[in-house]
């Protein structure tokens, strides 16, 4: 059951007198008061049990926060407890247990009594606990939950496998006959609405009623269809006789709907459908479930793209995981909504629900505000060779199908994500892949026969990486629809290659629709660059990627659309890269608050609002070299669905400009202070003025070093990048590395035998990891000309070359991690300061070093030389400041 009907049962349930209000449904979350224990423990299912040192939590609820710090984050059993007093009201009832989620598995007690069983962590679970109640004394309900188990997808994937019981619990009590609560977590009831057309839209309910009483009753059905203003639109009704304990399915058919309101996310027009379970002689009311439905009808081309309600429709979609940093998946459906709304603010109108089924309040917000669904399980990666896996995922299947069948939102159903991604890593020799592509073909063959059989009226869908093996395995002629995950520019390639792929694709395979179902690329609000390039986790480079991927997706009829990967920054304890245990692709932060990224796509989706937006509040906290006094000139960029902007600093104009892929780069003049930006423009339709505004603090560096600069100057060096990196630790900004020019500062390298390198393995010891992954090897050494006087200088090291674990997902990691063995003396102005140093052999590979030094210096400068001993002698950071 929805939460939508939830709260119209709720509501119902007020207007109607006492006595029939308590022969109704009734039902309530009973999220309070449970103890948990993280781990295993004998006879913790039994009703007399010491809970002595649990943990008194409330649901929803995770044990697996530690995965935003710890990569070998839990993974095993852990236990709930808790006492449930019913009414004595209830007497007479059946009483159920509905748990929305807990991640993998679950098994129920109740007073000590195995109830029920579940696997899957992200479909719901409903269980008949009436013959285990007790209304005099309150019942002991315990839950045993298990995220470590390998025969329940997903077993891998580039997310975190939090476990706990993560969503809302429910406790409904139901008179003898009411509607089947027991449908694979559904509410029973499925609404259908398989012919539609601007004219008339035809309508049909299923649903199953249940007499669990000991004696035959005679039923009534009745349905009421309300138009989207709240008229009744038809009503339906139905006599139903049942035997004791007998289940009886009903279908009714409404008559045409003419002219209806059409569902679409410009106008989501929803009918609601409220069910009625009455005896048929004394014509009390047993049961009601009210359900919304939209009409609306689409269809996926592979020429043509996709279609919705006769007419082309470009999916501007976005994937979205289902954690927010530090509480991981225990959100409150608000923090859901939220999510929901912050993607439409943006101006999608399209959601890939990935990887996996997420909480009901995501689809009720969907059908509201007008957002198109994909809705997928999570199989990922690999198929195992197991039985039960492959019977678990069927299962998923059809409980996420039935649990969420009835939103008009959902346009597609998924099963599986780039399924051959380990696969191909895993097994190279052909005789090794065979079994592996056969049973991974027989379970999308079993799966897309699963999903046809639940549900014939909507499209299917699979994900696949860019590979051509999943044309050649069979896999692309399975499902209705193909996604394609494509990273060229960032997992390496070019960002051309991406068009290149799409081409080529649809050359091949004319007749398959294509969504592109993830690209994206990393960002770190601690680095910038005025050079970006791929994997280097500059907020630029992620805007120069999307600002090339969407055209290419809009200028393609035959692109169906896309989903951008990823609407947050999201937990993936097994990642390193600059953020540790993070996914930072995303278009807003794990707080949600938009980047500066997120506003081009708003301006290019949004067509219903003017879009002006200067994207520097990513950076806003910025330094620059200067030459002299001259001002330091860099780039601010202003994303806009205008024809043209002016930006002004301080109130000085710097010209209007006119925007050409919804952007407008000017050159702005910095000096230092703080600066107000202000941009202005004027809207196309009623010349109305627009205008965004934004403070910037600005920090020159000298080029040129001499005693009145460098009294308050900390000089920090971000050696082997192209990038600033401000520190969260300190604020510090360290600049872009470069070379020595006399008079100036800089990196040494006469002989050209130096060379920029890094890795994207965590650093230990550390928050700044971006400063310490990025090094320069084989280097000379550094000179700045400064005057005389003495100088603290801190150099930065970590070792890096050693062989490391690289994940399928780390796609760009191809440095040879070989130590040699790196020792290499250091001088400082000739003076040997630190002979024979090996970070890697006295601190540990992957570690972050920091080395002190004091010189006085006379009127020669200042000169860092490195000499190498023993491998490679490198350089992750340097800092000079004047004493």
């Amino acid at each position: 059951m929805t939460k939508l009907c939830k709260i119209a049962i709720t509501a119902a349930l007020v207007c109607l007198p006492f006595v029939t209000c308590k022969s109704q449904r009734e039902m309530k979350t009973i999220n309070e008061g449970w103890t948990f224990l993280k781990g295993d423990a004998t006879g913790a299912s039994d009703s007399v049990y010491n809970e002595k040192g649990w943990d008194a939590i409330v649901i929803p609820h995770t044990w697996n926060t530690d995965a935003y710090t710890d990569k070998a984050y839990y993974k095993g059993v852990g236990w709930y407890r808790k006492k449930l007093s019913l009414s004595k009201d209830w007497n007479g009832k059946q009483i159920f247990l509905k748990f929305e989620a807990a991640s993998k598995a679950a098994s129920v007690f109740v007073n000590g009594q195995p109830v029920g069983e579940h696997q899957g962590g992200y479909t719901a679970f409903t269980i008949d606990i009436t013959p285990y109640c007790s209304f005099s004394s309150p019942n002991v309900i315990a839950v045993k939950v298990d995220n470590a188990r390998e025969d329940i997808p997903p077993i891998s994937g580039d997310f975190t496998f939090f476990g706990g019981i993560y969503r809302d619990v429910w406790v409904i009590a139901v008179p003898k006959q009411h509607f089947d609560l027991l449908n694979h977590g559904s509410d029973g009831i499925f609404i259908q609405t398989p012919q539609v057309s601007a004219k008339q839209a035809s309508l049909a309910i299923k649903g199953t009623v249940t007499n669990d009483a000991a004696e035959k009753t005679q039923l009534e059905v009745k349905h009421i269809i309300y138009a989207p203003d709240g008229q009744i639109a038809q009503t339906l009704h139905q006599n139903i006789r049942l035997k004791a304990h007998e289940q009886v399915a009903f279908t009714a058919t409404a008559k045409p709907i003419i002219n209806p309101r059409l569902w679409s996310p410009e106008s989501p027009a929803l009918y609601r459908v409220e069910t009625i379970l009455s005896d048929s002689k004394t014509k009390k009311v047993l049961d009601r479930i009210s359900n919304y439905t939209g009409f609306r009808w689409f269809r996926f081309d592979g020429n043509e793209g996709f279609f919705l309600n006769g007419k082309p429709y470009k999916l501007h979609g976005i994937c979205r995981h289902q954690d927010q940093k530090p509480i991981g998946v225990a959100m409150s459906d608000e923090m859901h909504r939220r999510d929901m709304l912050l993607m439409k603010e943006m101006g999608a109108n399209f959601i890939r629900i990935s990887h996996y089924p997420q909480d009901a309040a995501i689809l009720e917000q969907c059908d509201k505000l007008g957002m198109l669904v994909w809705e997928e399980i999570p199989i990922i990666d690999i198929v195992p060779d197991s039985v039960a896996y492959a019977n678990t995922c069927e299962l998923n299947l059809r409980e996420m199908i039935r649990q969420h069948y009835n939103h008009p939102a959902i346009i597609t159903w998924g099963f599986m994500n780039e399924i051959l991604l380990v696969t191909q890593r895993r097994y190279k020799k052909k005789i090794q892949l065979k079994p592996v592509l056969d049973r991974t073909l027989a379970l999308a063959n079993r799966l897309e026969k699963a999903l046809k059989e639940e549900d014939p009226y909507r499209s299917s869908t699979m994900a696949f990486h860019a590979s051509n093996m999943y044309n050649e395995a069979g896999l692309s002629g399975i499902t209705d629809v193909i996604g394609w995950n494509l990273y060229s520019g960032w997992y390496g390639g070019k960002l051309t290659d991406f068009e290149k792929f799409l081409d080529e694709q649809h050359a091949q395979h004319p007749d398959h629709p294509i969504i592109v179902s993830e690209y994206g690329a990393g960002s770190d609000r601690r680095l910038h660059s005025f050079a970006p390039h791929n994997f280097d986790f500059s907020m630029e480079y992620q805007q120069q990627y999307l600002e090339h991927y969407l055209p290419v997706i809009e200028e393609r009829p035959y692109v169906c659309g896309g989903t951008h990967w990823n609407f947050i920054d999201f937990s993936s304890a097994l990642r390193d890269e600059s953020m540790p245990r993070i996914n930072n692709k995303g278009l807003v932060y794990s707080d949600r608050t938009p980047k500066d990224v997120f506003f081009y796509y708003q301006a290019l989706f949004r067509k219903d609002i003017p879009v002006l937006h200067i994207a520097a509040r990513d950076w806003t906290h910025r330094s620059g070299i200067q030459n002299g006094k001259d001002p330091v000139i860099q780039p601010i960029k202003i994303y806009t669905n205008l024809p043209e902007a002016e930006l002004f600093i301080d109130g000085r104009s710097l010209g209007k400009k006119k925007s050409e892929n919804y952007t407008i780069l000017f050159d702005v003049p910095f000096t230092a202070g703080t600066h107000f930006l202000r941009a202005t423009g004027i809207t196309g339709n009623d010349n109305r003025p627009i205008e965004d505004g934004i403070s910037v603090a600005f920090t020159p560096v000298p080029d040129r070093l001499n005693n009145e600069n460098l009294r308050e100057l900390e000089l920090a060096v971000n050696v082997g990048s192209n990038c600033f990196f401000t520190s969260s630790e300190s604020n510090l900004t360290w600049l872009p590395d470069r070379p020595y020019e006399p008079g100036g500062w800089g990196y040494l390298d006469k002989e050209k035998k130096s060379e920029e390198t890094g890795t994207q393995t965590q650093i230990e010891n550390t928050d700044d990891n971006p400063l310490y992954q990025t090094l320069r090897t084989n280097l000379e050494g550094y000179r700045f000309d400064v005057p005389a006087g003495e100088y603290e200088v801190e150099l930065l090291f970590a070792d890096i070359f050693k062989e490391s674990d690289n994940l399928p997902y780390q796609l760009n990691e191809t440095l040879p991690h070989v130590s040699r063995g790196n020792v290499f003396n250091v001088f400082i102005n000739r003076h040997l300061v630190d002979e024979q140093l090996s970070p890697g052999r006295d601190d540990g590979c992957f570690q972050a070093v920091k080395k002190r030094y004091i010189a006085t210096v006379g009127n020669e400068g200042l000169e860092i030389r490195f000499e190498q001993l023993n491998g490679k002698s490198f350089l992750n950071g340097i800092k000079l400041r004047k004493l």
